[in-house]
């Protein structure tokens, strides 16, 4: 019985660990896309702590910034890295809670105040992850061009 529970404890250990290994491994995948089409596209963003990365085409009203639980009214035009858009919303915008959207979203949204408008470029995990949707392929960087209308 003991060998047993050690044999289960140290698959679940393995398992662990190269799952962590793999996500680091996407991780810096990732990196180097958001990077290079940076470069290729002449953009200048900030990296976030999280490695999501952020450009401004304006910034919006900084005294009326979204916080993570926020609702929001953005448009949006939602892309891969080869520029295939996925979703786009019309120019009137949708609203949401920012505590309801992917975790880039949630944190990408709240650089801008309203009004701003720029793009979110999202490392795979803080997006879908290894799991694709609809026509998302898993482990997927994604590129959205948004416009903070308002802030609720």
């Amino acid at each position: 019985m003991i060998k047993k529970t050690l044999l289960f404890i140290t698959s679940i250990l393995l398992f662990l660990s190269c799952a962590k290994k793999n996500q680091e491994e996407q991780a810096k995948i990732d990196d180097e896309i958001i990077s290079t089409y940076l470069s290729k596209n002449n953009i200048t963003a900030i990296k976030s702590e999280s490695g999501l990365y952020y450009s401004f085409d304006e910034e919006g009203d900084q005294k009326r910034k979204p916080t993570s639980n926020s609702q929001v009214k953005v448009a949006y035009k939602g892309y891969l890295s080869n520029n295939e858009v996925f979703d786009e919303s019309n120019s009137d915008g949708i609203v949401f809670g920012l505590n309801q959207v992917i975790e880039g979203w949630t944190e990408g949204i709240t650089y801008f105040g309203e009004g701003g408008s720029g793009k979110l470029f999202i490392p795979s995990s803080l997006g879908y992850g290894n799991k694709a949707t609809g026509s998302i392929p898993a482990n997927s960087v994604l590129i959205f061009e948004i416009h903070l209308i308002e802030v609720y």
